[in-house]
């Protein structure tokens, strides 16, 4: 913790202690991890350092007794900030520490989750907070409101990678202004602070490098979906779901990619919107003279060169490695069967965008 957030936490010890010192006669209090006393019922001890050397037996137990003390650390040995101390070494100091130890772990928690900057951004992203309490709660946190942000969420493919979150975040140590967060079993969200001059293309390369590091280092594939930038914290969570379509319309459309950005998406992410009866009333209009069933798996993949070698004949031809005559035929058989001519643009168009519809509604993608 930051020492505001120490000293605002100091009070809140003293406040329980202060409720609870009617309960027992035995001395007890917190101290900190130099074994300084931070809270306590005899407000005369406050500031007075009982020990160098506990720490070092507090990382191999979770509780010990020395000086005439029993010590409990609040949280875990593994990991912890504080520890409680009671007067005496027998049961019943022992019994007073372990309550202790767990009610103030739980108020630590419930601190931590109430003043945490990186919860209070996942509950942002996620919607847990209402709009209008967005302002109040980041003033609270003295969070800054109006700043250029985007939300980059890294969706890992294989398996569920325990250290991908230690990875990613130590490629972003400054966490006052970028948060790294879980939000799923194999989601990471990156909602990091930018300048207002980045483009897609610095996003995408940034992006890059992530999966990169995730490749090279852990062998964890991964696909990464960026929103668009935000100017203040209560956008955040649009960047959020625009992130996390980007991901889904990719795997529908672009399904070779690994960075998808959502101001890239183009047709794709107008067709994810779409409702899915819209989409089947449009693909019977268009191929009411046939279904598109009816085209077979050469025909489909000439129809896709063609419309990668924009809608020029002599140039599919060639690439196709078939006479100018044939591909002029295959055309012309797909005109008799659909009713579109795709040498004329509208029509390439219209027959490009049913393909969209029509691989759109096989995927049955998930809707944020």
């Amino acid at each position: 913790m930051k020492k505001g957030c120490e000293k605002m936490s100091n009070k809140l010890y003293q406040s329980l202690i202060q409720q609870m010192k009617d309960c027992t006669d035995r001395t007890f209090g917190v101290i900190d991890e130099a074994s300084n006393v931070i809270a306590c019922n005899d407000l005369s001890m406050i500031g007075q350092n009982l020990g160098e050397k506990l720490t070092e037996f507090l990382s191999m137990f979770d509780m010990t007794v020395q000086n005439g003390y029993t010590y409990r650390v609040i949280g875990s040995r593994v990991k912890y900030d504080n520890i409680v101390f009671v007067q005496g070494t027998d049961a019943v100091a022992d019994s007073i520490s372990g309550i202790l130890a767990v009610s103030f772990n739980t108020m630590k928690d419930f601190y931590d989750e109430k003043y945490d900057k990186a919860n209070f951004i996942k509950n942002v992203i996620l919607e847990n907070v209402l709009p209008g309490d967005i302002y109040p709660k980041s003033k609270e946190l003295h969070f800054n409101n109006d700043v250029p942000r985007v939300v980059i969420l890294i969706r890992l493919v294989d398996r569920t990678e325990i250290f991908a979150y230690d990875i990613v975040q130590s490629l972003f140590p400054e966490k006052s202004k970028d948060f790294v967060i879980n939000v799923g079993e194999n989601d990471i969200a990156l909602v990091k602070e930018v300048k207002a001059t980045i483009t897609t293309k610095d996003l995408e390369k940034l992006a890059r490098s992530i999966v990169d590091t995730l490749n090279s280092e852990f062998y964890t594939r991964a696909v990464i979906g960026i929103g668009t930038v935000v100017d203040n914290v209560r956008e955040l969570a649009r960047s959020y779901k625009e992130a996390q379509v980007a991901i889904e319309v990719g795997k529908v459309f672009d399904v070779e990619k690994v960075i998808m950005s959502y101001s890239n998406l183009g047709i794709g992410r107008l067709i994810y919107y779409l409702p899915t009866t819209l989409c089947n009333m449009f693909l019977a209009e268009v191929f009411k003279k046939g279904s598109i069933d009816s085209l077979d798996h050469e025909t489909l993949f000439t129809i896709q060169k063609f419309f990668e070698n924009n809608l020029n004949v002599s140039e599919t031809s060639r690439k196709l490695f078939v006479h100018r005559n044939t591909l002029v035929y295959r055309l012309e058989k797909i005109r008799r069967l659909t009713g579109l001519d795709l040498k004329e643009f509208d029509d390439a168009i219209v027959f490009k965008v049913a393909l969209m519809v029509r691989k759109y509604l096989e995927s049955n993608p998930i809707k944020y």
